[in-house]
């Protein structure tokens, strides 16, 4: 991974949320329901998907659980 988690967690400023780009580099095929439904909820369905999101505690959170299955970078 490429971003330090702590940097979002704990800046509080009322400036723009910073954005990351999650793209899925694995498959779910074989993955547990819970991963599968966080991998969707993220807007990631096919290989080698991207998408662009800010980096809200609960988007952060959602990419730790799948840190596997997606490569994360900080725009």
């Amino acid at each position: 991974m490429v971003f330090l988690w702590t940097k979002f967690l704990t800046d509080n400023s009322s400036e723009e949320m910073a954005k990351i780009k999650i793209t899925q580099k694995r498959s779910v095929i074989g993955r547990s329901a819970r991963q599968k439904a966080t991998m969707d909820a993220l807007g990631l369905r096919k290989m080698n998907a991207s998408v662009e999101v800010e980096a809200t505690p609960q988007v952060l959170g959602m990419v730790r659980k799948v840190n596997h299955l997606v490569e994360v970078v900080e725009l």
